[in-house]
């Protein structure tokens, strides 16, 4: 009973919001504002293709090239995490737990506008794990750099268009379309809709979520 009045007491003090730690220093770096991740990382991007730029490592154009791709490679890695890995669970209290801590909480308060956009503490290491992944396996900075400042803004992308989805009503075609792809996700079927940015690779595995289930 306590916790449902709390619960209650959040959602209206705060929009619709729950406390994810009983430790005030982790409950607060699991809440960020939805500027401060183009706040952070627009620098890095500007500062990695600059660096990029002065080395002449790649031409111009195929230094945009590898950006775009980039960026197109972020699409396939969002829907992956968010399939396979935001919504893993084994079942048990451990494993419900960490479900839970991962991405349950959003789909428990999907309106929480402190929890909409990726916090630093989750997107620094992945960033460093991705960073890694493109060195070794395209053999340095010259190639890796410019790819990952690509794959960095289209994190950015899907950011804000998460934010936006939960948080705006869009007038473009495009946008309601998202904005529909997502809810029916959220609200009908958690089995499909694993795009955010783009239902290209929804598209693909065949995992257009639907409203029958």
């Amino acid at each position: 009973m306590e916790t449902t009045i709390e619960l209650r007491s959040n959602k209206s003090s705060r929009g619709q919001t729950t406390r994810m730690f009983d430790n005030n220093l982790l409950e607060r770096f699991s809440r960020i504002h939805p500027v401060t991740p183009f706040v952070f990382w627009l620098p890095v991007v500007g500062a990695i293709l600059y660096r990029s730029a002065t080395r002449h490592d790649v031409h111009p154009v195929a230094m945009a090239g590898l950006s775009i791709a980039g960026m197109f490679a972020w699409t396939l890695a969002e829907y992956a995490l968010h399939r396979w890995v935001f919504h893993w669970t084994n079942g048990t209290t451990l494993g419900k737990r960490i479900h839970f801590l991962l991405h349950g909480v959003h789909h428990d308060f999907p309106n929480d506008k402190d929890r909409l956009v990726m916090p630093l503490a989750a997107s620094l290491p992945l960033s460093v794990f991705f960073y890694a992944v493109f060195f070794v396996t395209m053999g340095g900075v010259r190639i890796a750099e410019p790819f990952f400042a690509g794959f960095t803004l289209g994190y950015l992308l899907y950011d804000g268009t998460h934010y936006a989805i939960h948080h705006f009503r869009p007038r473009s075609r495009w946008g309601k379309l998202l904005r529909r792809h997502h809810m029916v996700h959220h609200y009908a079927d958690h089995e499909g809709g694993f795009g955010v940015s783009t239902p290209l690779w929804d598209l693909v595995w065949r995992t257009m979520p639907s409203k029958k289930r």
